[in-house]
């Protein structure tokens, strides 16, 4: 049993309006109320940079629902779809009693937070839902701003930084944007994760011995949440003679309460056909942030976004009213961390060898069991490289103990 205490302020809303009644979203998250604010002398602009963006996604025909023949094979046209384009919207994947079980456990975290940056525990003194685990598995952001845009962080992946809107009256220091690691904090994500038409997906894209990466909740906060600069994911296989579209993988966005052109991802289509991008020339073109060929992924509650990571993408300070909680997780082909030394961002440097990325990919095999006894009627997904031992991965009351500190193994390239 989770202990609940008092919630941080960690979601904001507009004024008078909460963001637990904004369009597109539900009241569970604990809600502190913020003025929502926009761009200055920049938000007519963007008002209109959103809406035409919006109007380059619709006529993309890139999304849908994620058809799946009975023998769990999808349909060639959705990848053929995902790979001329770097991404695509799988409509209406997560049912109402998924979407409940993953707002408890959202909101459970929120509630057990830290208080802050760099602390263990929660604002009532309790231990934080992180406190037992090594990694620093939560990420805070000034409000409004861009941390990493300009910067060298993150192989200095991010070269060009964002506008960021001035942040409203009364908000914190810092808000919680991330949380990593999610499998071993969440059993909704953790059977989100085993969920068998994403993982045919991912066989689909990288083969039946394809590889996990890494995992994440998002949480976009109403009129708070920072933005993320233009970026490109991969840094390690750029060079390489054999470099194609999947070298890097991809990661599926699952929106718990949809998301839209002012609180969530924008994609610029192909890029990820380009090789390594020079993104700060792109944006010296533009002559501003907003990239005219970019469009944003817009999602009802419970579709899932999948997004290629070598393609060009980004978000904006988020200033509508409305809060985004995106459940990500990621997978590679084998052939692209096998053998190869890296990390640096998602986890410390190292060689991926066997051990490792089977060790790692046992958070699938328990995902696909933790998935089959919540569903116990949805067809059960056989995942190649652990075929015979599924037996040894059997979710239980232990499954938490050998998923602590999980991530620390992640497999960044």
């Amino acid at each position: 049993m989770r202990r609940v205490g008092r919630a941080p302020t960690l979601v904001a809303a507009a004024g008078g309006t909460t963001a637990a009644e904004g369009e597109g979203t539900m009241a569970g998250l604990p809600l502190v109320d913020v003025p929502i604010v926009g761009y200055g002398d920049a938000e007519a602009a963007m008002v209109d940079y959103r809406l035409e963006g919006e109007a380059r996604a619709r006529a993309l025909g890139n999304r849908g629902p994620l058809r799946v023949d009975a023998q769990g094979r999808v349909d060639p046209a959705i990848v053929e779809a995902y790979r001329t384009h770097g991404f695509y919207v799988f409509e209406g994947v997560i049912g109402r009693d998924e979407l409940d079980d993953i707002e408890r456990d959202v909101v459970d975290l929120l509630h057990r937070a830290p208080a802050g940056p760099k602390q263990r525990h929660t604002v009532d003194g309790t231990p934080s839902f992180d406190a037992e685990t090594t990694g620093n598995n939560v990420v805070w952001v000034r409000p409004l701003s861009d941390p990493l845009g300009g910067t060298a962080a993150l192989n200095g992946r991010h070269p060009s930084k964002m506008l960021e809107p001035t942040p409203p009256e009364g908000a914190p220091e810092f808000v919680l944007q991330l949380v990593l690691g999610s499998l071993q904090y969440s059993d909704a994500c953790l059977r989100l994760y085993g969920h068998p038409d994403l993982l045919a997906f991912a066989a689909a894209v990288h083969g039946d011995d394809f590889a996990p990466f890494n995992e994440a909740i998002w949480i976009k906060q109403a009129g708070l949440g920072g933005s993320v600069a233009w970026h490109q994911d991969g840094w390690t296989h750029w060079d390489a003679p054999d470099l194609d579209a999947d070298t890097h993988g991809f990661n599926f966005m699952a929106q718990l309460y949809g998301c839209t052109a002012a609180n969530g991802l924008w994609v610029v289509p192909g890029s990820h056909r380009r090789g390594k991008v020079d993104i700060a020339a792109m944006v010296a073109a533009a002559g501003s942030d907003r990239l005219p060929d970019a469009v944003p992924i817009v999602c009802d509650p419970g579709d899932i976004a999948v997004t290629n990571r070598q393609a060009v993408h980004g978000s904006f300070a988020n200033t509508s009213p409305n809060p985004r909680v995106t459940i990500n997780f990621g997978f590679h082909r084998r052939a692209s961390v096998l053998g190869v030394r890296s990390g640096g961002v998602h986890n410390d440097v190292s060689v991926y060898d066997e051990d490792r990325i089977d060790r790692r990919s046992q958070a699938i095999a328990y995902g696909i069991d933790a998935r089959s006894q919540r569903f116990p009627a949805e067809r059960r997904f056989v995942y190649a490289p652990f075929a015979g031992r599924e037996d040894r991965f059997r979710f239980g009351a232990d499954t938490w103990t050998a998923l602590r500190d999980y991530n620390l193994d992640d497999l960044g390239i």
